[in-house]
């Protein structure tokens, strides 16, 4: 996932500490809203982020990455959409190049952007510097920032644990998966899903111009293999980092040279990454492996 990183977090050497909250409200201020914006009426009940992340510290969970929606109006930068990526730092793990790392990621608004969403996610390491790449997005839950207060916040504390408890077991995907071997038309079938799934109601003429099969574009040595595991990986990087290239040409004929772009909305990384996880999940499924997510 595309995240904003304070300096020295999200490491997964001895170096590795959580982002204070003085680094979280320079990355993402509406983390700490505990009002609602003056736009939303009185049955609009706030969901204090900051809150929620506390009690997630008490948990063992840290706040590793965090991110705040771009918005034009000066006055809902603090109470508008933004995400916090959260892990375990204290599991004693060594953790090397190509581990996967279970984390929750935490979406929210206060000013009617977004309802709170708590995801489990898995995060393959792509570099011991902190270098992450989004492999899925796993179990989650939604609540509406309506009805009492209490029974608010209640949902949330419940959802939460449920999530965590649901979650886990997913963490058998990456040894599951890594044993299922695919062919050449079974890896295209998760490129041409790829596909569809990236350029849905984008520019058509940047969609004829990149071939499906550039989503099966290896960048490391190491992505080389045939696994099932591997495959989804190199098609989800391909799917959100951006840089696959091809040639369209313009109104008058003229060949163009076209590039895809990094996602970098928050709800659109969150649908895509979703999407391809489901994808992956029926293939493992197909091949008589079915996930526990």
């Amino acid at each position: 996932m595309n995240m904003i990183y304070a300096p020295n977090t999200a490491r997964f050497d001895h170096t590795a500490r959580a982002m204070t909250e003085d680094e979280m409200r320079r990355v993402a201020p509406s983390i700490f809203a505990v009002d609602a914006h003056e736009s939303r009426s009185e049955r609009f009940q706030p969901i204090p982020t900051i809150d929620v992340l506390r009690g997630l510290l008490r948990e063992g969970f840290m706040p590793v990455g965090a991110r705040q929606a771009r918005t034009r109006d000066e006055g809902r930068k603090d109470f508008t959409k933004h995400m916090i990526r959260m892990r375990r730092l204290d599991d004693g793990k060594d953790y090397t190049v190509g581990d996967t790392v279970f984390e929750i990621i935490l979406k929210n608004a206060n000013d009617g952007t977004a309802a709170y969403d708590l995801m489990a996610g898995l995060f393959r390491i792509v570099c011991k510097n902190s270098l992450v790449s989004q492999t899925g997005t796993l179990d989650s839950l939604k609540v509406r920032h309506s009805g009492t207060p209490e029974s608010v916040q209640s949902k949330v504390i419940e959802g939460t644990y449920e999530v965590l408890r649901n979650s886990e077991a997913a963490l058998a995907a990456p040894s599951d998966w890594s044993r299922i071997q695919l062919d050449k038309d079974e890896k295209m079938i998760i490129a041409e899903a790829a596909h569809v799934l990236r350029f849905d109601d984008q520019d058509s003429n940047l969609a004829q111009a990149i071939d499906p099969s550039r989503f099966l574009t290896t960048k490391r040595v190491a992505d080389r293999s045939n696994d099932l595991w591997t495959q989804f990986n190199v098609v989800q990087e391909n799917i959100i980092r951006g840089g696959l290239h091809g040639t369209t040409r313009d109104d008058q004929g003229r060949r163009r040279n076209v590039s895809t772009r990094a996602v970098k909305g928050i709800d659109q990384d969150v649908k895509l990454n979703k999407a391809l996880w489901l994808v992956a999940s029926r293939m493992a499924e197909l091949k008589g492996v079915k996930a526990d997510a």
